[in-house]
């Protein structure tokens, strides 16, 4: 995804009372204020009870669903034939702001302090993860050069702890 269709969908949803924070790679970017890499989709979290508005909206520009292993009612993943990709996290904020993801037998929680982070992409300020969850979000699985670039870049800026599954590793472009 480009940067002016990531604008232009921020714009769309906010426009229409959706909140959204951006997540993943170009949350990333967003809070380090520059593009740092290509992104083949974007990630963004909302209300699930805005999923039904957001779902009309992309409908209406030619999103349809792209089936995964791991699709569900709280993530999913929609596409256009140009092939954009919107990752969708949504979440059900509790009376604390917690944003709880999927099951809450799960207790897979964006904990109210993670929906704090501000960006910008290109001139648009933008609401995001905060970059230490986003380090956090970016552990526990196998890491990939990227993962690798991103936790880095935001451990520097914003002098965060290097989680240690980060430690000692290097990736060559």
């Amino acid at each position: 995804m480009e940067d002016k269709e990531v604008v232009a969908l921020y714009r769309q949803l906010k426009e229409k009372g959706i909140e959204i924070w951006i997540d993943g790679g170009w949350g990333v970017d967003a809070l380090l204020g520059i593009q740092t890499r290509e992104h083949e989709d974007v990630d963004i979290v909302i209300q699930q009870k805005d999923v039904p508005e957001l779902r009309i909206l992309l409908t209406e520009k030619g999103y349809k669903d792209v089936p995964r292993d791991d699709t569900s009612t709280w993530n999913f993943v929609l596409g256009d034939s140009d092939g954009h990709l919107i990752d969708v996290h949504a979440i059900i904020l509790d009376a604390k702001g917690n944003g709880l993801y999927g099951p809450a037998k799960k207790g897979v929680m964006y904990p109210a302090r993670s929906l704090i982070g501000i960006g910008k992409i290109v001139d648009q300020t933008v609401r995001c993860i905060a970059a230490e969850y986003l380090v956090e979000f970016h552990s526990g699985y196998k890491l990939k050069e990227k993962d690798f670039k991103d936790v880095t870049a935001l451990c520097d800026k914003f002098k965060l702890d290097l989680p240690e599954q980060y430690r000692g590793k290097s990736y060559s472009t």
